[in-house]
């Protein structure tokens, strides 16, 4: 049985749009045995509120200086040190912060995760381990593409547009070569041997670090 730490660990998955992270995570929720808390990236978008709604529309949310990683930086740092911390609510359809204010908790473990989690070396240092979720281009611009039409109240042709001129050659230039960084890089397509293998990674990390042999 594996002992709590005081403070928890906080692992980092990370990997280009639509590659299937927040699957991993529910399946890792779903699967582990012990307390977890996810918190996302894109909750951390920079609040548009002063652009007109069209030039928001137009924004590369890709790049890294779209999110405001001070505030996540901040988050974490509270959270490694056992303190709960405040996520702020992002609203994107309008690309602004709703004010509404998410306290999280540092559970045992805390998962975060966003395509660019790796990119900045303050935040990377924050993570007892990381994960890369790779998957091929074609599938990730498929799921994107539903996502947003579904769920973020986008059209064909922009979610299109935006993936040609921002999505993925910031995947390109950002988010692919930090896999470099990650301890481990997991298929996708979420097959059951995937989620096995980061559950088996996740309890040898708690063994490790509560020094159970």
């Amino acid at each position: 049985m594996i002992v709590a730490r005081k403070y928890p660990v906080i692992i980092g998955i990370a990997g280009g749009t639509g590659a299937g992270k927040t699957t991993i995570c529910n399946q890792i929720c779903q699967h582990s045995q012990i307390d977890i808390t996810v918190l996302n990236h894109d909750s951390y978008y920079k609040c548009l509120k002063h652009l007109p709604e069209d030039e928001r529309a137009q924004y590369n949310f890709d790049k890294p200086e779209a999110f405001d990683n001070d505030l996540l930086y901040e988050s974490l740092r509270r959270l490694k040190n056992g303190q709960s911390a405040n996520a702020p609510e992002y609203n994107f359809v309008t690309h602004t912060r709703t004010g509404k204010i998410k306290t999280v908790c540092p559970t045992e473990l805390i998962l975060v995760e966003g395509i660019l989690l790796f990119e900045n070396p303050e935040i990377r240092s924050c993570f007892d381990y990381k994960i890369y979720v790779d998957l091929e281009p074609d599938i990730r611009f498929i799921r994107r593409l539903t996502r947003d039409i579904k769920d973020r109240g986008r059209t064909v042709n922009s979610v299109v547009k935006q993936y040609l001129t921002s999505v993925r050659p910031m995947h390109n230039e950002h988010v692919e070569p930090t896999r470099a960084y990650a301890d481990i890089v997991i298929n996708g397509l979420c097959t059951a041997t995937a989620v096995s293998q980061v559950i088996n990674h996740i309890d040898s990390i708690f063994l490790k670090l509560n020094n159970v042999s």
